[in-house]
C-alpha cells in the first residue's frame, strides 16, 4: 500500500486504486486553482456543491446566476454571488467554516473541473471559499447541452420524502447525468474534505429497485476519488436534474460498494457496481431558472450497456 502521506489521496482512495488495479500519482490535483480553472469558473452560470447536513450526512445542491457569479480574486480563493434558495434542504449548512466541494461543468464545451476546501464566509448575497484542492476531470460521459433560455424559477416548498414516490422514478428512469457528494471520514487527515462528483450514462443506468438504486461504475480517471469516500464514509447524496424543466430531486442515502456482482457483466463499461440506499429525499418543482436542449451523448456515452436494453432516442 503506498503511504498516504506521500499522495493527494487518502486511505479509501488509495484502497480502491489497488483493489482495482488503477494507480495514480493525482499530479492533476494541486493545492490552488490554476488560472485555466479560475477563468472556467468565472464563466460558468451555474455549478454543483457537496456540503454536510448537522448530522454529518452529505447533500448535493446546485446554485444558478448570471455572468459573474464565481470570481477568484486569488488562486485559493473563490467568491461566489449566490446562496441556496430557503426551500433547498441544504441551505441552512452554507455557514463558515463548512467543508465545500465544488464542480463546475460546461457541458457546451464538455469540460469539468472540481475545487474542494472550506466556507470562509457567508454573506447576504452570497459566500466564499478557500481553495484547497483544484483538480480537473475527463470529458467522459459528458452528455453536450446548449442553454436555451432562462425563466423565474418557482418558489414551492420542496416535497419531502422517505420512499421514492411516482415522479422521483420517472425523473431517475429518464435520466442520463446525476451528481453524487461523498465525504472522506474523519480518519482521512490532510485529505480529509467533501466531494462533489458527475455520473453519466445513457437514460437508464441507474437501476431502480424499491427504494435502491443500482448505479455502474464506469471506467474513469483512476482517482476513485467518490468510491474512495464511500468506502471510508458510505452515507451519500445524489442529484438529479430535469433540464427541460428545472425540476431538482435531492436524496440522501447509504452506499454498498458491489465489487463482484454478477450483475456488472450485463453493462458494456462497467466495472463494478454500487447500490444507492435513499433514505430521505426532496423534489423541488421549477427549481432552477435554466432550460437546457437535448443531449447529444458523449461517444463514451453511446459505448456504455443498459440493464433492459432499451432503444436511444436523439443519440447523436
Amino acid at each position: 500500500m503506498i503511504d498516504a502521506s506521500l499522495t493527494p489521496f487518502h486511505g479509501g482512495e488509495l484502497e480502491v486504486q489497488a483493489r482495482a488495479g488503477q494507480f495514480s500519482r493525482g499530479g492533476g490535483i494541486r493545492g490552488f486553482m490554476p488560472d485555466q480553472h479560475r477563468l472556467f469558473f468565472a464563466e460558468l452560470p451555474w455549478f454543483f456543491a457537496g456540503i454536510l447536513d448537522a448530522q454529518g450526512w452529505p447533500l448535493a445542491t446546485v446554485l444558478t446566476g448570471p455572468p459573474g457569479l464565481i470570481e477568484s480574486p486569488t488562486p485559493n480563493t473563490l467568491i461566489v454571488r449566490a446562496l441556496p434558495s430557503t426551500q433547498d434542504p441544504a441551505a441552512e449548512a452554507f455557514q463558515a467554516g463548512a467543508g465545500i466541494g465544488l464542480l463546475g461543468i460546461q457541458f457546451e464545451t464538455r469540460r469539468r473541473n472540481r475545487a474542494n476546501g472550506t466556507i470562509a464566509a457567508v454573506g447576504e448575497t452570497g459566500f466564499s471559499v478557500a481553495v484547497t484542492q483544484s483538480f480537473g476531470n475527463c470529458a467522459k460521459y459528458i452528455q453536450t447541452r446548449t442553454i436555451e433560455g432562462w425563466t423565474v424559477p418557482g418558489s414551492a416548498e420542496a416535497v419531502e420524502f422517505t420512499r421514492l414516490d411516482a415522479p422521483a422514478r420517472q425523473l431517475i428512469a429518464a435520466a442520463d447525468t446525476f451528481f453524487v457528494a461523498s465525504a472522506a471520514g474523519t480518519d482521512a487527515g490532510a485529505a480529509a474534505g467533501i466531494d462533489m462528483s458527475h455520473r453519466g450514462g445513457r437514460p437508464g443506468f441507474v437501476r431502480i429497485d424499491d427504494d435502491a438504486l443500482t448505479v455502474p461504475d464506469f471506467a474513469g480517471n483512476s482517482y476513485f476519488n467518490t468510491l474512495g469516500n464511500l468506502l471510508r464514509e458510505p452515507r451519500a447524496a445524489l442529484l438529479f436534474v430535469d433540464f427541460r424543466t428545472g425540476t431538482v430531486l435531492q436524496l440522501q442515502g447509504a452506499v454498498e460498494i458491489l465489487w463482484n456482482d454478477p450483475e456488472a457483466a450485463r453493462l458494456d463499461g462497467a466495472e463494478r457496481l454500487w447500490r444507492f440506499h435513499v433514505g430521505r429525499g426532496w423534489r423541488r418543482e421549477n427549481a432552477l431558472p435554466l432550460r437546457w436542449s437535448a443531449p447529444a451523448y458523449a461517444p463514451t456515452t453511446l459505448q456504455t450497456g443498459l440493464w433492459d436494453q432499451p432503444a436511444l432516442a436523439s443519440a447523436v
